[in-house]
């Protein structure tokens, strides 16, 4: 790593005043006949729709409380965010809270063995834990009824874990979050976020490492030291719980008390102090990686997130480089056309924050070049400022988002700890909102010119060998038996019991035509004043010509690029001064343009929406540079690990000629890519967008009838071009399945990515409940055989995965294994036995039947919690020929079937000597381990 000293000052101080800005404002000048501007309703309306009541209480130990009631569903979130972090541990620790929040989960004294086995035969949704600079956090949604087995557990793990935690816990999970920190520094530009941390932060600063930690301080973990850990930080007066949905304050006094009461205060944790520190000189640095494009970064520590310039720092990243109107995406990416891809972000934490810039440099272009021009522009912008027009667009954009994220009782819960574990109020958002709604363009410019004109970091990381990787010790120190004292258990009264849990209520769901035939499919949900609404047309990946690939995809990205009335920078702020999201994107047999707006802006919205898929301009230049930013795209796919897996496996086992023998990113080759020409994408848009292929979803707070006739005003008068419409050909036959390993050398990989599977005698138009629970037990459940085989008992992997991916046509079975370098060899072993031990031998056992059951029936309130889930129901419905009433029938259905029946399911179509086990990783490391497993062998470069 190189280090050399530059001055960002000595450009704002030459910078000239509006410049690049007015080279945006004209962009906007050029479209063909310029729409009206749409009109969106004032922030503060929107201000008004947000609201979480809440009440709040303290159980004599110090254990702080919030309930909120919200009765749309018989589910209540349990969030419970411990004020600890990362910045909280000491020289020598780094990486302790991480490790700490997953022996939490290894099961407590009054409830051994896995939480999450105990956890799935409650039925939760959302269950997780997660560690950050200043909190551990774990949280679930359940079934009313499983409540009080919730809060059991959760206070058991609370008051009465140590017992059991014990050397082997701590050895097993040691590996597994090694595994983890490998799985992320093997991404590219995964080894960035180090680097920044110690460039910004001094030595001694909490906040200097990442919380993943060092593989040397994870080794170092001793089993007291560890204890020590809980003992200092998990008690009941450093922690807040919110009860959120289907409960009351009487009823939560009640059950916290019982169930939390009685554990002891602990020491009081006051988190670590951190001031904002300033660096002594600009930094520049370059890092190398394994990567396709050179990312320029520019990064400053500034306040955290109570300060009054947290907000004014925030809407100042979204105007330079988060919105999709951008000054950096219209100026880098659009005009100049020097970078394909530009961000800029605010990272709030409890005591500091930090300001990222990141710029992917175009391929060809001079990346010092580039990066003058950047600085050039961020000096511009701290100069001068946004316009109150840009503001005003990230105002509503955040508000919206904001109102939009409610429809969760978890998502709530999250809002209301969050508020309380940083500044003593849950209604810490409701701050937040307003400084968004009244905050100035000054206020924005003088928080840029007070925190951004200091000494810079400033990062280049450049395509080439990376640097040699720390790896973890053979024998870690911490894991040497040591004397332990003896962890005195206290009784406790008996778990509860699981009351009956109702089945699935799913809303209505309601059909209309349109004017010129178009199908609309609609439920109503009023939870939030929000609509969704998808478009879907029969199309896909899969709609591509084999001499074609990446048609689809190439057409999608150029729909949002300018319409006949609206150039891109329009469109991009249209959405944003409406709030809304419009989204362009394929599944293999499906692509959809996907709208979400609060209801207040949905005619407008649906405007927008329809003039993005009906007149798109396929502009030459546009189309020129979409091509070169999908150019970019392959280049980096072929960097990525599971990129590079995706678009290996599916030819392999579909054939060349399959419409789904192509990679699952659908981006196609640079041959195509390069070849296709304005007219290719104009045929495709006329063969596959057209209303005699579409169908339109909705879920509203609206009646049907209001919405139709929006939808109505939108797409009514929609004519099917003259062109024939597309068709999708999948006579050609799938090629005899062939047992081998196909190795791709990625050099310099920590870990290596097993990604194996074969096509299924099943199509996703047949029933296919007997054999998705068979396979929870074998393949997709945390606590399936291959996971609690690689992950939980051998700590090989972050997590494993076997997967039936549900298409239209056939299916196929895929297994993607992240392991360890020096483990793949053995990991494809330790699969092959344990598929083949359960589809020959031992099939689902009594307690996996019940826990299966259970969990796929009692899950299904939580599953079906917002709008967008249901949505997602309603197209998959259609998809797969499944009758509306699906999802109500699904308990029932469930409950009815045996384990034989799952058995027999799996062994009829699962064939594990039928897989082709693709394996990216160093193949130097791993290829004599391949070996000793006595398949054959293929080796393909990375395509």
């Amino acid at each position: 790593m190189k280090f050399r000293a530059v001055s960002l000052a000595a450009l704002i101080a030459v910078a000239s005043p509006a410049v690049a800005f007015a080279q945006h404002s004209a962009h906007a000048a050029h479209a063909a006949a310029q729409a009206p501007e749409l009109q969106a309703a004032p922030v503060s309306e929107l201000v008004s729709e947000v609201n979480i009541p809440w009440t709040r209480f303290q159980l004599d130990n110090g254990l702080t409380v919030i309930v909120h009631e919200d009765r749309k569903a018989p589910v209540v979130a349990v969030s419970v965010w411990y004020n600890v972090g990362s910045k909280d541990e000491p020289a020598g620790s780094t990486g302790f809270a991480h490790l700490f929040e997953h022996l939490m989960f290894g099961g407590s004294e009054n409830a051994p063995g896995s939480y999450l086995g105990r956890m799935r035969n409650l039925g939760p949704s959302n269950l997780n834990g997660t560690t950050w600079f200043d909190r551990t956090n774990y949280f679930q949604t359940v079934p009313t009824p499983a409540l009080e087995q919730a809060l059991f557990l959760e206070s058991d793990r609370m008051g009465y874990l140590l017992g059991e935690v014990g050397q082997d816990v701590l050895d097993l999970q040691r590996g597994v979050v090694q595994n983890e920190k490998r799985q992320g520094d093997n991404q590219p530009y995964g080894m960035f976020e180090y680097a920044q941390l110690e460039a910004l932060f001094p030595e001694g600063h909490p906040y200097r490492h990442s919380t993943i930690g060092s593989m040397a301080d994870l080794d170092a973990a001793s089993l007291e030291t560890v204890r020590n850990w809980f003992r200092d930080n998990y008690g009941p007066n450093n922690a807040v719980v919110v009860l959120s949905g289907d409960i009351d304050e009487a009823t939560a006094r009640t059950l916290m008390n019982r169930y939390f009461g009685p554990i002891a205060r602990g020491p009081v944790n006051t988190p670590a102090e951190a001031d904002v520190p300033t660096l002594s000189a600009p930094i520049v640095a370059t890092m190398h990686d394994r990567v396709a494009n050179t990312r320029l970064t520019r990064s400053w520590a500034v306040p955290g997130l109570l300060s009054d310039d947290a907000v004014p720092l925030a809407v100042a990243a979204q105007v330079l480089g988060g919105l999709a109107s951008s000054r950096l995406d219209t100026q880098l990416v659009r005009d100049e056309q020097s970078a394909v891809s530009v961000s800029a972000s605010l990272s709030d934490f409890h005591r500091v924050g930090i300001f990222d810039i990141s710029v992917d440099v175009k391929p060809g272009q001079d990346a010092a070049e580039v990066g003058r021009r950047l600085d050039a522009i961020v000096a511009d912008f701290i100069a001068n400022g946004p316009t109150e027009e840009e503001v005003s667009r990230v105002a509503t954009q955040y508000v919206s988002r904001r109102i939009q994220s409610l429809e969760q009782v978890n998502g709530k819960a999250n809002v209301l700890a969050e508020g309380q574990l940083y500044s003593g109020d849950p209604d810490h958002y409701k701050k937040e909102l307003a400084e968004y709604a009244s905050v100035t363009p000054a206020e924005v410019t003088t928080a840029m010119q007070r925190w951004l004109t200091r000494p810079v970091f400033d990062m280049t990381i450049a395509p080439g060998e990376r640097e040699a990787y720390t790896e973890a010790a053979a024998s870690p120190s911490g894991a040497a038996p040591a004397a332990a004292a003896e962890i005195e258990r206290v009784a406790r009264m008996p778990m509860p019991e699981i009351g009956q849990v109702p089945d699935l209520t799913f809303p209505a769901v309601e059909r209309t035509r349109l004017s010129n035939g178009v199908e609309v499919v609609y439920a109503h949900v009023d939870t939030v004043p929000v609509t969704r609404v998808t478009v879907e047309f029969n199309a896909g990946y899969a709609a591509d010509q084999a001499d074609r690939l990446g048609a689809q995809a190439m057409m999608l990205d150029l729909l949002d690029e300018g319409t006949t009335s609206r150039d891109a920078n329009q469109l991009a702020e249209e959405k944003e001064r409406l709030g809304v999201s419009i989204g362009l994107g394929a599944s293999m047999d499906r692509t959809s343009a996907d709208l979400s707006t609060v209801t207040a802006n949905l005619s407008p919205a649906l405007t927008l929406l329809s003039d993005v898929v009906r007149n798109p301009a396929f502009a030459p230049a546009e189309v020129e540079r979409i091509r070169a930013t999908r150019l970019s795209g392959l280049a980096s796919e072929r960097t990525n690990p599971g990129a590079i897996a995706s678009r290996a496996l599916p030819p392999i086992i579909y054939g060349a000629q399959s419409p789904y023998g192509r990679s699952f990113t659908g981006s196609g080759d640079e041959a195509t890519i390069t070849g296709l020409t304005r007219a290719d994408l104009v045929a495709t848009h006329d063969a596959w967008i057209r209303p005699d292929n579409a169908t339109i979803f909705v879920v509203s707070d609206l009646p049907l009838a209001q919405v139709t006739s929006q939808l109505e005003a939108a797409f009514g008068d929609w004519r099917a071009p003259s062109a024939a419409k597309g068709t999708k050909d999948f006579s050609a036959a799938i090629p005899a399945p062939r047992n081998r390993i196909v190795l791709i050398d990625r050099p310099q990989s920590p870990q290596s990515l097993i990604y194996g599977g074969a096509v299924l005698p099943v199509s996703g138009t047949d029933d296919l409940l007997a054999l998705n629970a068979a396979n929870v037990t074998l393949g997709s459940d945390f606590l399936s055989r291959i996971n609690s085989d690689l992950r939980e008992t051998k700590g090989w992997s972050y997590g494993v995965r076997g997967s039936v991916n549900t298409l239209e046509h056939r299916v196929p079975y895929i297994v993607n294994a992240p392991v360890q370098a020096n483990r793949t060899g053995e990991s494809i072993a330790a699969l092959i036995a344990q598929y083949d031990r359960f589809l020959e031998t031992e099939g689902v056992s009594p307690q996996e039947l019940e826990r299966t059951i259970n969990g796929n029936t009692r899950s299904l309130a939580g599953g079906y919690e917002t709008s967008g889930q249901i949505l997602g129901a309603l197209r998959s419905n259609a998809l797969y020929g499944r009758p509306d009433d699906y999802q109500t029938t699904l308990a029932s259905r469930t409950r009815a079937l045996t384990a034989d029946q799952m058995d027999a399911a799996a062994r009829r179509d699962i064939h594990p000597d039928q897989f082709v086990w693709v394996v990216v990783g160093d193949a130097s490391v791993v290829r004599p381990q391949l070996e000793a497993l006595g398949l054959p062998i293929e080796e393909q470069p990375i395509r």
